[in-house]
């Protein structure tokens, strides 16, 4: 891809949001309810490409439950206030009560609580008790310590994961986590990120990992992109680490999935997603405005409360609806938030599109103007669109 001249001293490649891009219908269409949106990873099968983001906000031991009967999974957060508070309800009470200048300070004071390691555990056991599958995050940082307790509690799969994860992390102060030895060594499969990148996508792929999460900074509670200054539209991302796992299969013959993380509150966010070539995605804003929601319509992400340089920010998203209407519908709004895999496939239908890996052969083309054309009535009125 040709560079754009920034100065005499820098160049760089164009990269593209899910705004800025659109999905080309093809010459065939088919019918909704011929079109499979189903997801395999490792020996796990769902109904629906959806994991719950590892956020306080949005999965909690009962989320997850209900996310795992509804067809997709939920991730729980193994260093929240799930595991360092036996009842952490009247936090959730607190945080949402908080004025917006005091809850980041209040927040780190909360997660200053050591993580109670028979927690982990508990909170593990109460989600597979249900029968559905049980997915965790953790940090590298704290990989190796809670590693006893998640294999204690028969954990399903493990997310290990940060704003950005590298397989060749570098320290003169500490021994860091051996990412590669680790994934390959432990008993229960393991996605890993967040990444942006072909190279950092590919290198994560060869630690063995069943999947790598895509974004970083895209998230609506994220502000690691201000703060830091790094990340990659999504639309980008996606379709560079999309690269790297073709690339990664000719090499071993093992496909490893690509989860876009972030970045996505409506239904045309999670089929550009797919169109660009994910095989699922992780959602956090769009299920914390979920009825069912630890937080009541309140999201923040997991950088959020770090101690010395927060990376997020407590936002109101307010309670649309219940999980399975946010996710399945019906929907009682025009403006794309609920019914999110109703949409996802009815674009699969209208562009003719039968199952995910299907789908992300779809034509895609630059579209600046997608989201303005002929919608100027909705944007001055505040409605559909125009929200």
């Amino acid at each position: 891809m040709a560079e754009i001249e920034i100065g005499i001293f820098k160049s760089g490649r164009r990269a593209y949001g899910f705004d800025d891009i659109a999905i080309v219908p093809s010459r065939r269409t088919r019918d909704p309810e011929d079109v499979d949106i189903s997801w395999d990873i490792d020996a796990f099968h769902f109904e629906l490409p959806l994991l719950g983001a590892a956020m306080d906000g949005v999965t909690s031991p009962a989320t997850a439950i209900e996310l795992g009967r509804l067809g997709g999974v939920g991730v729980l957060n193994l260093e929240g206030l799930w595991t360092r508070y036996e009842d952490p309800t009247p936090l959730f009470e607190e945080i949402a009560e908080l004025d917006d200048d005091k809850a980041t300070l209040r927040m780190q004071q909360m997660y200053a609580e050591p993580i109670v390691e028979e927690l982990v555990t508990e909170r593990i056991r109460q989600i597979k008790s249900a029968g559905v599958v049980a997915a965790a995050s953790v940090t590298p940082q704290r990989t190796l310590a809670l590693a006893p307790a998640i294999l204690a509690a028969e954990l399903d799969l493990l997310v290990i994961q940060g704003t950005v994860v590298s397989a060749e992390h570098v320290s003169k102060t500490t021994e860091p986590l051996n990412l590669k030895r680790f994934v390959r060594e432990f008993d229960i499969p393991v996605i890993v990120g967040g990444c942006a990148s072909y190279q950092q996508g590919l290198h994560l792929m060869r630690t063995g990992a069943v999947g790598v999460l895509v974004g970083v900074g895209p998230g609506n509670a994220c502000t690691t992109r201000g703060v830091l200054g790094i990340g990659v539209p999504q639309a980008t991302a996606i379709a560079d680490v999309a690269g790297a796992r073709m690339r990664h299969l000719d090499e071993t013959g093992v496909y490893v999935h690509v989860i876009a993380d972030g970045g996505m509150s409506k239904g045309g966010d999670i089929a550009k997603a797919i169109a660009c070539g994910a095989d699922a995605v992780m959602l956090g804003s769009p299920l914390s405005s979920a009825v069912e929601a630890p937080a009541k319509g309140f999201h923040w992400g997991m950088a959020t409360f770090h101690p010395t340089l927060p990376r997020g920010a407590r936002v109101r998203t307010g309670v649309r609806g219940t999980l399975k209407e946010i996710l399945l519908g019906p929907a009682h709004e025009n403006d794309g938030r609920l019914n999110l895999f109703g949409a996802l496939r009815t674009a699969m239908a209208t562009c003719g599109y039968e199952t995910l890996k299907e789908f992300q052969k779809a034509e895609v083309m630059v579209a600046p103007a997608l989201q303005t054309e002929g919608k100027a009535l909705q944007r001055s009125q505040g409605v559909g669109m125009g929200h």
